[in-house]
């Protein structure tokens, strides 16, 4: 990456922090718009309002049950860089339901992870500075390195093993299906967060 472009990326990722929220205001927002029977993003339609009031119940159960083993609580809380885990988001992503509860258990035991959440339609250029093969994926997960401002690593939008079931389906059907989306909320359902829990002890790597 050319050194103009490195600085463009970082004033980009800072302006968009000043936009940004923690994830207990994420949760009280997404509750909100439960409660209006509304959701984030420049679309307001009345499915994505309902995808916005389905994730709520996921996020919360998440929020109770997600469980992290004793090595890898072990291996977040021996990390020992002052980072951001920038998230780009929206509320009717059925993805970052499973996966924003899991990245908030990870970040509560080390202060030195401050996890904060953004929009994606009010970041276009954040956004499009971190594509995943092309497309505005979310949700994606940027660490920043505290200390440089510089990028240190990504994640998302999905774990590595969702990713790997999602790209396959593609590669055979062309395009993913009503079906295989229901097949693969069964699979977070069965993953409870483990992978996406080893994918971000990797992160810290």
């Amino acid at each position: 990456m050319k050194i103009q472009e490195k600085v463009m990326i970082k004033d980009i990722i800072s302006d968009s922090l000043s936009k940004s929220i923690s994830y207990s205001e994420y949760r009280a927002l997404v509750g909100q718009l439960v409660e209006d029977k509304s959701t984030t993003g420049n679309e307001k339609t009345e499915a994505l309002s309902n995808y916005t009031m389905l994730n709520d119940r996921r996020m919360k159960r998440w929020d109770k049950t997600v469980k992290l083993s004793d090595e890898a609580i072990s291996n977040i809380k021996s990390f020992d860089k002052n980072t951001t885990w920038l998230v780009i988001t929206e509320s009717w992503c059925g993805d970052a339901a499973h996966v924003m509860p899991v990245i908030n258990k990870v970040a509560e035991l080390n202060d030195k992870i401050d996890y904060r959440i953004v929009m994606r339609d009010e970041n276009d250029a954040l956004m499009d500075s971190f594509l995943t093969n092309g497309g505005r994926a979310i949700p994606k997960l940027i660490m920043i390195d505290n200390a440089t401002n510089e990028v240190l690593n990504t994640f998302g939008p999905r774990p590595s093993v969702a990713t790997e079931m999602v790209n396959e389906y593609k590669s055979l059907h062309g395009k993913l299906t009503p079906e295989f989306k229901e097949d693969l909320q069964r699979w977070y359902n069965k993953d409870k967060g483990q992978s996406t829990v080893s994918d971000l002890v990797n992160l810290l790597k």
